[in-house]
């Protein structure tokens, strides 16, 4: 029998008690209660908890325990905070068929059934790796023969197995749709109406590395190759930003080849430059210029809007939140640039989700995925080793115990948490760098605008208190909005990011959206500003991974200030002139609120 839920009231409650703890929804919440054994008379009556959330009280959350109906939060003495971390429940046990973000369901190529194989097991808690040997990734464009023969091999080995056991090729593809496209509920937390997302918030980092690490090992396992690493799309190099041959061919040596997919844009595959900040139109510019503007992106998605821990991870994320409409959280830096720029361009724009890599129920079935998320993955590395101030991992006990259960390489149920993936020595693996100089992105601030073709002039767009939110970006909004503070010293900048936000973003969230965001453009009319000027702070986009029950979606987007304003001559201005040029998919698109904040940085 499926599990009930039975609301909570306690008659220990006490309304004098502060809480400490994030309350972030409107639902009742509830024990779950076993019902699968019938040999036990009292099993109909026995309280089911997770592991991790169990207290000194016997049996109890003291989530649970604070929780009554309707929403209503109530407190007894129980010491510390009271957190809630997003908690994966058992995924062969507690899944449902994908429908999230996808908008034509008919026409899918991939299926919606993402529900994980049974084995029968009980999940284990993580062990980390014994011994000294590193597993080494490495640049897709540079492998050795041998590295591409192994992964090759590997893939190969992976489309071989029975589409039901959890290492096939299709198993692992369906990981990413059903904790993207509604698999999995909060049911473990006590809210089993509201969906796990593990995008647009600060989970995204470190629910991709878990997923990445156990693919990994599986595929060394399938070729009994025990130091087997996964390559990485080096997108943030210039030799590396074209799709990596290997992917390329239909067949090699007379076989079909095990890293290609059909379902990839065509006139994306062939010696073309991956645009890292795609809005599904292609620019046609020369290839040098695309270089430098994908370079001035990943600068931009590490450095200018990465100033703080959740600029570069996303917002904050805990049990009770509806990845729909009960919640803003802000997306993170990499995540709504160039990670989701590559997913679009590799995408098939002729299928009717922009299967695979356009839309994240489908995107595992292209190998191509597994490299661009090693890359992403390592963007994580390099802004933790920039050792910059704000580069700092969270620390909130929410994101710390965040967990998610995978199959593990010996085919066991694994429950692991966001606090043991932070440090890749005790995971036991690294990623080659080739090149000897530094990183071509770290150069590539873009340059001082000069004060000669600052010619327009913005007294007369109106400011910020005049505009009447929400407001629908159907068309190019114009505002002036009022800063903190003009002038700051050094000192002052290094202790606060100058952090202009843009917040209760609603959109439909069942198609690719994209808009772009530029700060105090003079250029003078006719003149065009690119991804590569000072004035672009970034962009907000979307892939396709809603509720289908409410496509409307909400997030925030947050982009540093303090290097634009220098950049732009502008830092003694009293008011921002911000500028939202709509791309793809903004119709019906609206802004909540748009502001500029200072935020305290964290040293390292």
């Amino acid at each position: 029998m499926s599990s009930s839920l039975l609301p909570l009231t306690s008659p220990f409650t006490s309304t004098n008690t502060q809480l400490a703890f994030k309350a972030r929804t409107n639902q009742t919440q509830g024990f779950r209660v076993s019902c699968n054994s019938a040999q036990d008379d009292q099993a109909d009556k026995k309280l089911i908890l997770p592991e991790s959330q169990k207290l000194v009280v016997p049996n109890v959350d003291r989530r649970n325990l604070l929780v009554g109906l309707g929403g209503m939060y109530t407190a007894v003495n129980l010491p510390g905070a009271m957190a809630a971390p997003i908690t994966a429940p058992d995924i062969t046990s507690i899944c449902k068929d994908a429908s999230a973000g996808i908008r034509n369901q008919e026409g899918a190529i991939r299926t919606r059934k993402c529900c994980p194989p049974s084995l029968g097991k009980k999940i284990k808690e993580f062990q980390f790796p014994t011994g000294n040997s590193v597993r080494k990734r490495w640049p897709a464009h540079a492998g050795t023969p041998k590295q591409v023969d192994d992964y090759r091999r590997a893939i190969q080995a992976m489309r071989d197995l029975p589409d039901d056991h959890p290492h096939s090729f299709v198993s692992q593809a369906k990981i990413h749709c059903a904790y993207c496209n509604g698999g999995y509920t909060q049911v473990d937390s006590g809210f089993p109406e509201i969906d796990i997302q593990i995008h647009n918030s600060w989970l995204f980092f470190p629910f991709h590395r878990w997923y990445l690490y156990f693919y990994e090992r599986i595929l060394g396992k399938l070729i009994n190759e025990p130091n087997f690493a996964l390559p990485y799309w080096k997108w943030d190099e210039p030799r590396g930003m074209p799709i990596p041959e290997m992917f390329v061919p239909e067949t090699v040596n007379g076989k079909p080849n095990s890293l290609y997919d059909v379902y990839r844009d065509a006139n994306h595959i062939k010696e073309r430059i991956v645009d890292l900040d795609y809005d599904g139109k292609d620019k046609d510019i020369p290839d040098f210029q695309q270089v430098q503007c994908n370079l001035a992106t990943v600068y931009r998605d590490l450095v200018r809007n990465g100033g703080d821990t959740l600029s570069f991870f996303g917002g904050e994320y805990v049990a009770g939140d509806s990845p729909v409409g009960n919640s803003d959280p802000s997306v993170g830096s990499v995540e709504a640039g160039s990670h989701t720029a590559v997913h679009r361009w590799v995408g098939d724009p002729n299928q009717p989700n922009q299967e695979d890599m356009g839309n994240f129920y489908s995107a595992g079935y292209d190998p191509a995925f597994y490299i661009h998320h090693a890359n992403v993955d390592r963007m994580w590395k390099l802004w933790k080793e920039l050792r910059l101030p704000g580069h700092v991992e969270p620390t909130d006990p929410d994101w710390l115990n965040a967990s998610y259960v995978f199959y593990d390489e010996n085919e066991d149920l694994v429950r692991v948490y966001n606090k043991d993936c932070v440090d890749l020595g005790k995971l036991k693996y690294n990623f080659i760098e080739n090149s000897k100089e530094v990183f071509p992105w770290r150069k590539s601030r873009p340059p001082q605008r000069r004060r000669s073709s600052q010619v327009a002039t913005t007294s007369e767009v109106k400011t910020v208190d005049k505009v009447r939110f929400p407001v629908r970006l159907n068309e190019i909004l114009k505002v002036r909005v009022k800063r903190p503070a003009v002038n700051r010293s050094d000192e002052e900048k290094e202790k606060e990011n100058e952090v202009l936000l843009i917040k209760g973003i609603k959109y439909d969230s069942g198609k690719f959206v994209k808009f772009d965001v530029f700060v105090n453009d003079k250029l003078k009319e006719g003149e065009i500003t690119t991804p590569c000027d000072p004035e672009y702070a970034g962009g907000f986009a979307q892939i396709p991974h809603s509720d289908m029950r409410s496509m409307f979606m909400k997030s925030s987007a947050r982009f540093g200030l303090t290097e634009l304003l220098e950049d732009t001559n502008t830092d003694g201005e009293e008011y921002a002139t911000v500028t939202l040029v709509p791309r793809v998919g903004c119709e019906d698109l609206t802004v909540g609120q748009i502001k500029i904040e200072l935020v305290p940085v964290r040293k390292v």
